[in-house]
């Protein structure tokens, strides 16, 4: 892929959603990323949702753009071939990302005796190695308690794995931060983070550890309001819900404009003393403001509320279905320059992204198709480690390596 990271090469051994998406980020800005994955298949192979032909759509956009290759890495030829490819000379290469155990044949030391100026990241579940998933993590880190309806006493669990994906954009920038120092000093480097750590130290980052320190609090459950401004969920005429949001004075304004509450407004600020500009106060008197609001959103259709919003520039979005996003949104669509509709081997032809970032001195790359299992794993050996043709072939009667395994 061309992009403002040509030329970078990367080898990744990894499974389910944090460095695979490491490597599918640094693959969309132009690195070259190889993935390696077991001949019988690699964990997450199977994932749901499967496309008719057995493919995991999950497999294949987590891994788009990538080449693939199947390695028995359990017999010592195998070993070998992955070492040499992570380990291959050159000013771009010798850079390995992973979220298996870096033992064995992962083991840092002996990766960094074969080349000295190795970089290598590696992700664990918790900082002193045990294991931890973003489901699990997320459940210590208390948001599936704090986001759950007002007097529900069970954790409400998120479909979105929000630990892994910020995992892998840490990790990405991990890689390019070394990358960047072994070109200025020589110097390889390993580096880890636990997932567990991304998740705590979003929580001080937003300001939640303090809270409970300084301020002695227990977070409340608020259900679909945002705490401590002002932000709900309202249902239209017609059935269709949106969220309206007030952060900032202007917001609030045009919100107030728009829906012609000023009398409401006033009365609720002088009843209580309240200035509604401000957003601890719209947080006091949210159920005030949900009360006044809902009638207003409730008497128009989608249409006329999404019109009339838009008209006044009040700060809203709809709730969409996957289904609704796909068909409806014009964000998700070819309208977009991130998106175009491609057809990937065994899988379908559906919208695929490119990278969210737009570099000014770069023309947009066409966003990589996903590839079968295996399906560049004579084109790796020949071009990477330049075996021949008959070299390849004895390493496939030997089950050492694999190809276009499209069911694995």
């Amino acid at each position: 892929m061309s992009g403002i990271l040509s030329g970078l090469r990367i080898v990744e051994a990894s499974a389910f959603v944090a460095m695979p998406y490491a490597g599918l980020v640094l693959a969309e800005m132009g690195a070259d990323v190889i993935r390696i994955d077991p001949v019988a298949g690699g964990l997450d192979a199977q994932r749901w949702p499967l496309a008719p032909s057995g493919q995991s759509l999950y497999w294949g956009g987590l891994n788009k753009g990538k080449k693939s290759i199947l390695l028995d890495v359990r017999q010592p030829r195998g070993r070998e071939i992955a070492h040499q490819l992570m380990t291959k000379p050159g000013d771009n290469a010798g850079i390995v990302i992973s979220n298996l155990p870096a033992r064995g044949w992962l083991d840092f030391d002996v990766l960094k005796a074969l080349r000295s100026d190795l970089i290598m990241i590696n992700l664990l579940g918790n900082r002193d190695g045990s294991v931890a998933l973003d489901y699990t993590v997320n459940a210590a880190a208390g948001f599936p308690l704090a986001q759950a309806p007002k007097g529900h006493d069970r954790p409400v669990n998120s479909l979105l794995p929000a630990w892994d994906l910020i995992a892998g954009m840490s990790a990405s920038n991990g890689v390019l931060a070394a990358e960047r120092h072994r070109r200025n000093t020589g110097e390889g480097q390993f580096i880890q983070l636990a997932l567990s750590d991304v998740a705590f130290h979003a929580m001080s980052a937003l300001g939640f550890t303090a809270e409970v320190e300084v301020n002695k609090d227990k977070r409340p459950q608020v259900g679909n309001s945002v705490y401590g401004t002002f932000s709900y969920d309202f249902a239209t005429k017609d059935m269709r819900r949106m969220v309206i949001t007030a952060f900032t004075p202007r917001h609030w304004k045009n919100l107030v404009t728009a829906l012609k509450i000023e009398n409401e407004v006033r009365a609720l600020e002088d009843k209580n003393g309240l200035d509604l500009a401000l957003e601890a106060d719209r947080w006091a008197a949210r159920d005030d403001i949900i009360s006044a609001v809902a009638p207003r959103v409730g008497a128009l259709t989608f249409e006329d509320a999404r019109n009339l919003l838009d008209e006044h520039g009040v700060c809203w979005g709809p709730y969409q279905t996957f289904w609704e996003a796909v068909h409806e949104d014009p964000r998700l669509s070819e309208d977009n320059p991130m998106f175009q509709r491609m057809s990937h081997p065994e899988r379908g032809k559906y919208l695929t992204p490119g990278s969210v970032l737009d570099f000014s001195g770069f023309e947009r790359a066409e966003p990589g198709l996903a590839p079968t299992h295996g399906e560049h794993t004579e084109e790796i050996l020949f071009d990477e480690l330049s075996l021949s043709q008959r070299e390849i072939g004895e390493l496939i009667d030997q089950k050492i390596v694999a190809i276009g395994n499209s069911k694995s």
